[in-house]
């Protein structure tokens, strides 16, 4: 079974009521696609604190077809256990964001893994990452929100301008990505002791700062996310292992960006890898990519698939 392929997505909703009664329905899932772009406009601001409060609590199953989550058959009759998801809202950078937790069954504790979205904001596709580590990896797993309100920012120029600000502040970037580890970590079922972090597009590039201001992570990947940093002397602190997986024809990627990373991991110390994939531009994992009239913004189904597996090898070496 191929484990990284993507198409369009659809959601299956099963609801859970008090009488344990299922209500199932069928629903589009929006479109999302991640773009860091080449121009980024600085900014400072501090850090807000991180607090975290559940909200409203549900039971439902993400169903995409061709990665794997076979939840449903074509006659909608359920062939794998449900995934226990709930929304978690929690204050950080002096906004409220809202993430998406979701749980596999059982009650042992399980690695956790948080899901950074990509620069647009917290959808559907972010959301249906975690399930689908829930529920083919048995992980607990928190999309956090990094703009503020759990939905994605519909104005470009504004959601560059927010990316602008973080990329040009680590510090403010990574007090974001530790309130969703609070919030990861809050989780009874988390194991604390083997925790991971994973990010697309600027998702990826949060996930490398919280890396560098020395999270505890066994280990943090990124996918076609951006490398550079305004504090490369941060490396030293990386105590997990680092997996970048970048398109060899990605122009907000480029190659000088590719060599001043592997200049900072060495410094550094880290342990890291870098896979380039050939035929690959930004935003590889992503099929919504190829709507998106942009040069250098594409799907590429080979790589999404590549990619993937590259993170499944890395769990399977640091979690066991």
């Amino acid at each position: 079974m191929e484990t990284g392929a993507r198409v369009d997505l659809v959601a299956l909703v099963a609801v859970v009521d008090e009488d344990d009664e299922v209500d199932v329905e069928a629903c589009d899932a929006g479109p999302a696609f991640g773009v860091e772009g080449l121009e980024l406009q600085a900014a400072r601001a501090s850090a807000g604190a991180a607090s975290a409060t559940a909200t409203a609590t549900c039971k439902r199953g993400l169903r995409s077809e061709g990665i794997g989550a076979s939840m449903a058959s074509a006659a909608g009759e359920y062939r794998a256990p449900m995934v226990t998801t709930r929304d978690i809202s929690y204050e950080a950078d002096g906004r409220t964001m809202v993430g998406l937790l979701a749980l596999p069954d059982g009650t042992d504790r399980r690695p956790g893994v948080l899901v950074s979205h990509e620069g647009p904001g917290l959808d559907e596709t972010a959301r249906s990452v975690a399930v689908r580590l829930a529920e083919e990896l048995g992980y607990v797993a928190f999309a956090l929100d990094y703009h503020g309100g759990g939905r994605p920012v519909e104005d470009r120029a504004q959601m560059m301008a927010r990316i602008g600000e973080l990329r040009a502040d680590p510090v403010r970037a990574r007090a974001i990505g530790t309130a969703g580890m609070d919030v990861l970590c809050a989780e009874a079922r988390t194991d604390r002791d083997r925790l991971a972090a994973i990010g697309y597009c600027f998702g990826g590039t949060l996930s490398l700062e919280l890396a560098r201001g020395g999270a505890d992570l066994k280990a943090v990947v990124g996918f076609h996310a951006g490398l550079s940093t305004v504090r490369p002397e941060d490396a030293r602190n990386i105590v997990g292992k680092v997996l970048a997986l970048i398109g060899a024809d990605d122009p907000i990627v480029d190659n000088a960006e590719r060599r001043a990373f592997e200049e900072e991991m060495r410094a550094g110390g880290a342990d890291w890898q870098l896979h380039v994939y050939g035929g690959a531009v930004h935003s590889f994992t992503n099929p919504r990519a190829s709507g998106v009239d942009i040069p250098g913004i594409d799907y590429h189904e080979p790589t999404d698939r590549r990619s993937w597996q590259a993170m499944l090898d890395l769990f399977a070496e640091v979690f066991g």
